[in-house]
């Protein structure tokens, strides 16, 4: 009998939720949010690309002018993004999201990339949704004893910034956009989590319909911690949003230790001390 755990989102469920959302009607804020900040990204850079890989199914139109021919690809149910390594430009909007193996799917996309090709993401960030988890952890903990996965983990800035180094990215970065959403009630919020295609994709996550005491205690307990002064419900989103290159010898690189050729002190314009000095005072 294999002890392995099972992995932590269940892909399929979450591609299908994604495609459940796209028949929905809604306005489906975070994406749009998260296109315009690609696109403010992709704009800064002045080179200009010829062949870009949209993962995902359609390209929208604020990202398609930065490439002149684009292919969309996506992770298959194994996690495998066939794609040869022959793009300049690789984009992705919450597609790495529900990814069970995310430095795996990382260097799939460096390996995509041509050298000096520019990978950018955006992803949703830690605090995402944080009210909705404490509100779910403290109904259930009340009602039945114990806390099942309602709530999909998101990532640390800090954390992705370290996995594109180690997916063997050059000149990583890592920066947040912070949100905060007000409801007029709970269901505002889980009509909104339905159009993004954001309902709970997680492998062990519970498939009994949630009980009416769970969900009175559910929202008794965000009302009384999370709303405003005029009753709204307030739900912090975080959009993370990744770039790296793909390595190449024109690149940027750092300098060698000791291979400065002036001291900080000169271009502080203060008097350099030795440690023993520094320490010693009082």
């Amino acid at each position: 009998m294999s002890n392995a755990r099972p992995p932590l989102f269940d892909f399929l469920a979450s591609q299908r939720a994604r495609v459940r959302a796209r028949k929905l009607s809604g306005d489906r804020f975070l994406d749009q949010a998260a296109v315009d900040g690609l696109a403010d990204r992709l704009a800064a850079v002045t080179r200009r690309f010829t062949r870009g890989l949209w993962i995902g199914e359609h390209v929208p139109p604020e990202i398609a002018p930065f490439a002149t021919d684009w292919s969309c690809v996506d992770f298959d149910a194994h996690e495998i993004l066939d794609a040869a390594n022959s793009f300049d430009l690789a984009v992705s909007l919450f597609s790495l999201q529900a990814i069970n193996d995310l430095p795996g799917a990382l260097v799939q996309i460096r390996r995509a990339l041509k050298p000096d090709g520019l990978f950018v993401s955006a992803l949703l960030g830690g605090a995402t949704l944080g009210e909705l988890r404490e509100a779910f952890a403290h109904a259930e903990s009340a009602t039945r004893g114990g806390v099942s996965p309602r709530v999909s983990p998101f990532a640390d800035v800090r954390d992705l910034g370290a996995l594109l180094q180690r997916a063997g990215f050059a000149l990583p970065v890592a920066d947040v956009e912070r949100l905060i959403v007000r409801y007029r009630d709970f269901f505002g919020l889980v009509r909104d989590l339905r159009a993004h295609g954001l309902t709970n994709a997680m492998s062990e996550r519970s498939k009994q319909p949630l009980r009416r005491d769970t969900l009175a205690a559910l929202l008794a307990h965000y009302a009384a911690h999370h709303a405003d002064e005029d009753g709204k419900l307030r739900a912090r989103f975080e959009t993370l949003y990744l770039t790296g290159w793909s390595p190449h010898e024109s690149q940027q690189q750092p300098l060698k230790p000791g291979s400065a050729k002036s001291r900080l002190a000169d271009a502080l314009g203060v008097s350099e001390q030795p440690l023993a000095d520094r320490t010693s005072r009082s």
